[in-house]
């Protein structure tokens, strides 16, 4: 009789240390250690008659194997041995470990040691494959026949009788092992049994298993299922005593072999991966000639299929677990909970605030259909998250923004909002992410058959304010930030805390006063809701004509935009302003020297600004070092005038003098160094 079932592959395991043994093999890192498993040889054991090593002398032991104990094999085990018996649940790791060796075709090496015929004996090594596979696939059937008529059987009937648990755990947790053990028992064991008796006339096995391989194909709902089913097993087991004394009164008897629960139901997701090895050992061993060659390496091929099947199963299985976990961080929403998506990536990230002065912490989950924008909870019971915004990847667009004040951010604009985000430690960070948020984009797109067709160009720019034009109402802005500006990004007319605050356009996303934001449009993005809009978009969207109150003026002297100014500069940057004209205190400003009028200083009091506080014509200045005290100020000096500068960092000062000095001896920009100069 053989006893040793799918885990005595060892020729030193004891009976007494299989439970440890077979423990350990239910985690991840037992592979990891152990490489991968070869059947080395078999134990075996006659009644009345102590086990002994099948094909191995005495004293040879495979690389690898422990040798044997010097105790007897059914000696009483140790106290560590009796802690490695106890009960353990197997985790996803060890699926996740089971499922990326059983993506691979070449997972399995073949044996070094195979179990060696004794003593005047020559059978083909073939044929002691296939005794091989019959005697495990015995040992397998019993397994089965104690999962299904042993332990579903008597904890179904004290379901029945006691009420105690219910009787829908119990099908949950042993799933369809009715039918695998059915199928091995009635066909595929009566099937491999026939065919070795008969070997000496029809010595072949691969016609045998190409008819039922297909059939392994019902793992895939075994092995989905079974994470689930420990799970429900660990958790009735100390929810119920009676569920937990029928489990232990099954666990000593000696037909389960000291092994719990837990390790029988492992047996079933192991059992494809050994057919695997074993088939492809007999294809191996087979001469050139051999008349199952072709069959067998078919039937290989087939059992391959059958175990990227249960490849798939775990992989959908740990999908939808991960997909089940994030919709509870998020609360379970209505409108969320789908099982067809894909989270493709989820972390936090800073959200930059238009009004406030630093960024927030933020939270976003990527899927393969939208991006959900979260806040944090501080009371986090049951949900996680709170969800703020849901933008469609259908209508999303995301680039990279050139920020000095906060680097590593991006924009993301959809149709329900347009958000600037900052990475939280890296350029590498904000790089990832963009490259995620594409790649969902690029798959919306070539699922509804259509591509992008704008080209990266000179006049990238330009062509990035017509298509903003285009769009105008039709998805949220990018709103300009409140310190950017001091003053109203239409009228010019300086903001003020009493009467004249700051407003946002909600089609275009400039700051600007209430008198040009006093106009309401309909916007398709805000479902045709009217919002407040500036006067341009106003006309634009409506298609009013302007009012003669409204025309505008004249352009003065200092209505230069900063931000024109910024991007096509020789220099720019914030400095710090000393002297009577910025008060005593002195104030900060965004000074820029504009390419297309270089002998001239603009001081801006932010960087949004449509209009210049003050202009230096700097011909004829000239630009001297400030107190040594402090070697980042300098100065400007002519007839009487003097200006004080502070820059950040000494660098920055020293492009500023070389500026400076250029414009002031009227020297056209222009020159090889000239881009060095802009901050």
């Amino acid at each position: 009789m053989v006893c040793h079932g799918e885990h005595s592959t060892h020729p030193s395991v004891r009976k007494d240390e299989m439970p440890g043994w077979c423990s350990a093999l239910s985690s991840s890192s037992w592979w990891r250690k152990a490489g991968n498993p070869q059947v080395c040889c078999l134990l075996l054991r006659t009644p009345g008659a102590a086990p002994r090593v099948h094909g191995l002398e005495a004293g040879h032991h495979h690389p690898g194997c422990r040798p044997p104990s010097p105790t007897g094999p059914w000696d009483k085990p140790t106290v560590e041995e009796a802690v490695d018996s106890g009960p353990r649940t197997v985790s996803r790791r060890y699926l996740s470990s089971l499922k990326n060796k059983l993506s691979s075709r070449d997972w399995r090496k073949s044996c070094q040691a195979r179990t060696c015929p004794g003593p005047g004996t020559q059978e083909p090594e073939e044929k002691r494959i296939v005794q091989e596979l019959l005697e495990t696939e015995q040992a397998y059937v019993a397994r089965l026949h104690l999962l299904d008529q042993v332990f579903f059987q008597e904890l179904l009937k004290e379901a029945r009788s006691s009420k105690a648990f219910p009787e829908d755990v119990v099908r949950l947790i042993f799933s369809n092992t009715a039918s695998i053990y059915q199928f091995h028992a009635q066909f595929f064991l009566p099937e491999l049994q026939q065919r070795l008796d008969n070997w000496t006339t029809t010595p072949r096995i691969g016609d045998v298993i190409q008819k039922l391989a297909p059939f392994l194909k019902m793992y895939s709902e075994y092995v989905k299922n079974f994470e689930r089913a420990a799970e429900l097993l660990a958790t009735w087991s100390d929810k119920s005593p009676p569920f937990q004394e029928v489990i232990t009164r099954i666990q000593s008897s000696e037909a389960s072999g000291s092994l719990t629960l837990q390790h029988h139901m492992l047996e079933p997701v192991q059992r494809i991966p050994r057919y695997e090895l074993l088939l492809k050992e007999y294809v191996q061993k087979l001469p050139a000639q051999a008349p199952d060659l072709a069959d067998a390496q078919k039937a290989l091929d087939m059992i391959f299929s059958a175990a990227q099947h249960s490849n798939a199963a775990i992989t959908e299985m740990e999908r939808l677990q991960e997909l089940w976990e994030v919709y509870q961080r998020l609360g379970l929403e209505d409108d969320l909970v789908d099982p067809s998506n894909t989270l493709l990536r989820e972390g936090p990230v800073l959200k930059i605030s238009f009004r406030r002065i630093g960024p927030m912490e933020r939270y976003l989950f990527l899927f393969n259909n939208m991006l959900l924008y979260c806040v944090p909870r501080v009371i986090q019971v049951g949900a996680q998250f709170q969800v703020r915004t849901r933008i469609d990847v259908a209508s999303m667009k995301v680039r990279e923004l050139t920020d000095a004040e906060f680097p590593h951010s991006f924009l993301v604009s959809g149709k329900q909002r347009t958000l600037e985000l900052r990475a939280r430690r890296s350029q590498e960070e904000m790089i990832s992410w963009l490259q995620a948020c594409q790649a969902a984009i690029d798959q919306i797109e070539k699922r509804n058959e259509t591509f992008k067709a704008a080209v990266q160009s000179p006049e990238g720019d330009t062509q990035e304010q017509e298509l903003q034009s285009e769009e105008l109402g039709l998805r949220a802005p990018q709103w300009v930030r409140d310190k950017m500006v001091t003053m109203c990004m239409r009228c010019q007319e300086p903001f003020n805390a009493l009467m004249r605050r700051r407003h946002h356009c909600r089609a275009c996303g400039y700051v600007v006063c209430a008198r040009c934001s006093d106009y309401r449009a309909e916007l398709k993005y805000d479902d045709n809701r009217p919002s407040r809009v500036c006067l341009d978009c106003y006309t634009f969207l409506t298609g009013n004509v302007l009012p003669e109150d409204k025309e505008d003026k004249r352009r003065g002297i200092l209505e230069k935009g900063a931000a024109a100014g910024s991007e096509q500069s020789l220099m720019c940057s914030f400095l710090q302003l000393f002297g009577d004209k910025w008060g005593k205190s002195g104030s900060r400003g965004w000074c820029v020297i504009p390419r297309d009028d270089p002998l001239v200083l603009y001081v801006y009091a932010a960087p949004q600004d449509m209009r210049a506080h003050t202009s230096i014509p700097l011909l004829g200045y000239q630009v001297t070092a400030g107190p040594q005290a402090d070697p980042r100020v300098f100065q400007l000096q002519q007839s009487g005038q003097l200006y004080t500068f502070k820059a950040e960092t000494e660098e920055l000062k020293d492009r500023w003098v070389k500026a400076m000095e250029r414009a002031a001896s009227s020297l056209s920009p222009g020159g090889p160094n000239d881009r060095d100069l802009s901050d």
